[in-house]
Parts: C-alpha cells; structure tokens; sequence
C-alpha cells in the first residue's frame, strides 16, 4: 500500500510597493471639519501559505517623524511629546494575530497596535482589491483596511477647549490605509 505524500502549500512573501500605498488617519477638528494625515514612510511585510490571504500574517511600521497633515505648525506640534513624541518613539507598530475571512472581498484583520509603547489590540475591516500581473510579470495584491482608535487610550492625551465649549480634537482617529502588494 502506497502512502501520498501531502504538502503544505509553500510560505510567500508580499512586499510593499510604497508608491502605489498610503497609510492616513482621519480626525475630526473641533468638531466641525476633519484633518487628515497620512504617514510619508512606512513599511509592511505579509507572508501567506501560498496566495490565501486568509493565512496572512502582517506586520506594519511608519516612521512618526514623517507625517503629513499639509500644515508645518500642526506637524511638528503632532510629532511633540503632546502626541506622538517621535524624539522618544520613532515608530508606531502593528503585529496581526489572525486574518479572518468574511467573503471573496472581505476580511478582519486582528492585531495589536503599539503607539508610544503603549500596545493594543485592534481590528481592521479589510477589502481584497484582488490579483494583478503588472507590466513587468509581478503579481500584486490591493487592499484598502479602516479602522478606529481612540488616541488617549494610547498615550495622545493633548487636548483643548475653544472659547465657545467645543473640543479641538476628538479622541475617536479613523485608520485608513491603501496598499499595493508585490508578491516576493
């Protein structure tokens, strides 16, 4: 009697195309309007068991010093020990712990998110953009992820009060990230 051999699908790499990707977050100012920024430098690294991005596991850094809200003052006060204190921590972090797939388009990405080591879980709503070969034979992957975070439960405690009542910055920041993946 013969014995199959069954093997398990080999581990593949997904590599970020930073050109074609951008990280933001979105918080509303003084509760009227909302200021969106984004992360100039970050970087990801996903592995799957072959092409199934239910397997995924993903890791995700961005360099505090590079964000981006278009207003020099608002940046470097953002960068400051008030929020972010990028002297002290440079980067924020994402580690996932599981990928959980709803549909064909769909998935929950779980993880903890670390900002200021100050470390949380999290769960991001996933869309599968899909497969493409691009025009030099590489296959890329799209994704676009949201989520939300209240900035005091990870150390981004500034505040203030307008001279009517109203608060400057809420504590509710939505996560939205469009990526462009290259499988390695």
């Amino acid at each position: 009697m013969e014995q199959s051999i069954v093997s398990a699908p080999a581990t593949t790499s997904w590599n970020l195309d930073l050109s074609h990707s951008e990280l933001q977050f979105k918080v509303r100012h003084m509760m009227i309007s909302t200021v969106t920024g984004e992360f100039q430098n970050f970087s990801i690294n996903a592995t799957t068991e072959g092409d199934d991005f239910a397997t995924a596991s993903v890791s995700l850094t961005a360099d505090v010093a590079t964000i981006n809200t278009r207003n020099e003052q608002r940046d470097a006060h953002l960068r400051s020990d008030d929020f972010f204190a990028a002297d002290q921590f440079p980067q924020l972090s994402f580690a996932s712990t599981s990928m959980q797939k709803l549909d064909d388009e769909n998935y929950k990405l779980h993880g903890n998110l670390t900002i200021r080591d100050i470390t949380k879980p999290v769960t991001l709503d996933v869309e599968f953009g899909g497969l493409a070969v691009d025009h030099y034979g590489n296959l890329r992957a799209g994704f676009t992820l949201q989520g939300k975070i209240n900035r005091k439960e990870f150390g981004l405690m500034w505040s203030a009060i307008t001279e009517a009542g109203g608060v400057v910055v809420a504590d509710d920041v939505k996560l939205v990230a469009s990526v462009s993946l290259v499988k390695g």
